[in-house]
């Protein structure tokens, strides 16, 4: 699997996508282990909560994972910048803004990709966030329009003015939102794919760093991407099929190809650290249940993780008995 030579090594970036109620420091710390350099996520959190609400909680973050961004939602300029100040002296190394979800929530309290219909909005978000974080860069992750807006040069207006305050990267899903009438999950899967408008952006755009997102569902065609832009976001196929991370990650960065048992069982310090400062084992391993997808003893692997994790006591030898029936050879006559 060749990657694109058009790209430096040093420039590409693979990355895991925020996804709400998921992607929290245990899964985080996992993807890192898989992944040594891939650029990892948190789930989006209003810039509201950052600055008033529990920030030991929303922004915890361990010192493996990084490089690592925080994700933020929001469209007031003055408390995007605060949030952004708060994000960077917790660490984080990166701050994103996201202009893509389309939920009724997010809808409600205008921001996500309903901000895409106000480009100097988010210009000025961008601006002020930039002014209060100058050694963190700050991206934005949007959509290509949203509703039937199918119009190239709104797209282009719209990166281009926020590019004019100060932002170089963007993660462009590659689709449209519907703000009515489909679901988030909808929303994901109904508006067509256009990976050719990512694609075209960076051509008519070189000097800015873009990123694709949007179904992509293995390696190959992750690797694809990459002789047009300059990196692929994987979301739920990196979720629900962890091992495909570090199968880019070789390919993209080089190094030895581990096999899944040996990166699980490099990940018991951690989990035993957790556990000993009281997390339960069922927030960890709901992590981990993709891991054997497609594998011998799969299923098995999942049914004993997701029917022992929440019991009172679980601990890594639960971890060990799941690995146990992956491990076991085919029975010959």
């Amino acid at each position: 699997m060749a990657i694109s030579a058009a790209i430096p090594a040093e420039q590409l970036r693979l990355s895991v996508a925020p996804m709400m109620d998921w992607t929290d420091t245990h899964c985080r710390v996992f993807h890192r282990l898989l992944a040594p350099h891939a650029r990892l996520y948190s789930e989006m959190v209003h810039a509201n909560a950052v600055v008033l609400g529990d920030r030991s909680r929303l922004l915890a973050l361990d010192p493996v994972e990084h490089p690592v961004a925080l994700q933020l939602g929001g469209s007031e300029p003055a408390l995007l910048a605060q949030a952004a100040r708060i994000g960077a002296e917790h660490g984080f190394d990166e701050i994103n803004l996201n202009c893509g979800c389309p939920s009724d929530r997010v809808q409600a309290g205008r921001f996500g990709a309903c901000l895409m219909r106000e480009p100097a909005l988010v210009a000025d978000s961008v601006a002020a966030m930039i002014a209060a974080v100058p050694n963190v860069p700050i991206t934005v992750k949007c959509r290509l329009g949203v509703d039937d807006d199918h119009e190239w040069d709104h797209f282009l207006r719209f990166i281009d003015t926020i590019a004019e305050a100060g932002c170089r990267l963007f993660v462009v899903h590659a689709r449209n939102a519907w703000l009515k009438g489909l679901s988030p999950k909808e929303n994901r899967e109904v508006p067509p794919l256009r990976y050719d408008w990512a694609y075209r952006l960076k051509q008519e755009r070189p000097t800015l760093q873009v990123i694709v997102n949007g179904g992509i569902a293995d390696a190959a065609e992750a690797t694809a991407h990459l002789e047009h832009v300059d990196g692929a976001m994987l979301g739920r196929a990196a979720y629900h099929t962890p091992y495909l991370l570090h199968e880019l990650d070789v390919a993209w960065f080089g190094g030895e190809l581990r096999s899944r048992s040996e990166l699980l069982r490099s990940y018991r310090p951690y989990v035993e650290a957790q556990l000993g400062r009281g997390v339960l084992l069922k927030h960890i391993t709901r992590h981990l249940l993709g891991l054997f997808s497609g594998q011998p003893g799969g299923r098995a692997f999942r049914q004993i993780l997701s029917e022992g994790a929440h019991k009172p006591g679980a601990d890594w030898s639960l971890v060990e008995h799941a690995l146990s029936l992956t491990e076991r050879k085919p029975i010959t006559s």
